[in-house]
C-alpha cells in the first residue's frame, strides 16, 4: 500500500532526485544545456515548497515518487497567476524502478483531495508526447483534453483538466 503525505524538509533532496530520474528518459542528456537545467530544477523541490504542497509517496519506507501541486501560488513567478478556482498540477514522478505499483495514482488522487479541501472546482495539469504512460493514467482518471500551450521555443505542452462534481466549471 503506496501511503501519500506532504514532504517533510529533511525529505527534499530524495523527493527531488527520484523526480529527475523520472523525467532523465524523457531528455537528452547528452544535448543542450536547458535539459540539465530542466532536470536541476525539477530536483529543487526545496525551492518549489517554499511555494507550492509538494507530496510524496512511500512504498515500504521508500520515497518512490512526487507531485508538485499548486493550490494558490504559482512555482514559476513567469508563469500567469494561478484561477482561484483551479489547482495545478506539476513534476509528478515516479521512480522508474517503482512504476506501475500505483505511487503515480495515489499522488494524483491526494492533490485531487487536497484541491477540493481548498475549495478548487478543477485541477489541471500539462504533460508532453513523449508521456503515453502517464496519457492513459489521467485519461483513466477522468482528465480530459485540453488545448496545447505553445512555448515560446516552440516545445508543446499538452494540457489535462478534470472538473470536481458539482462545479459550474
Amino acid at each position: 500500500m503506496v501511503e501519500v503525505r506532504i514532504a517533510r524538509m529533511d525529505e527534499y533532496g530524495v523527493a527531488g532526485l527520484i523526480t529527475a530520474r523520472a523525467y532523465e528518459e524523457f531528455v537528452d542528456l547528452g544535448g543542450p544545456d536547458e535539459d540539465l537545467l530542466y532536470l536541476r530544477r525539477i530536483a529543487d523541490v526545496a525551492d518549489r515548497a517554499s511555494r507550492a504542497t509538494v507530496l510524496v509517496a512511500i512504498d515500504e519506507g521508500t520515497i518512490v515518487g512526487s507531485l508538485t501541486l499548486e493550490l494558490h501560488r504559482r512555482t514559476n513567478a513567469d508563469d500567469d497567476p494561478l484561477p482561484d478556482h483551479r489547482a495545478h498540477i506539476r513534476m509528478l514522478g515516479v521512480d522508474p524502478d517503482t512504476r506501475a505499483r500505483g505511487a503515480g495514482r495515489a499522488l494524483m488522487r491526494a492533490a485531487e483531495e487536497r484541491a477540493r479541501a481548498s475549495g478548487k472546482t478543477e485541477i489541471t495539469l500539462h504533460t508532453t508526447s513523449l508521456m503515453t504512460a502517464a496519457h492513459r493514467m489521467y485519461e483513466s482518471m477522468g482528465y480530459e483534453r485540453t488545448p496545447d500551450e505553445v512555448l515560446p521555443d516552440g516545445f508543446v505542452l499538452m494540457g489535462y483538466r478534470k472538473g470536481f462534481s458539482g462545479s459550474t466549471s
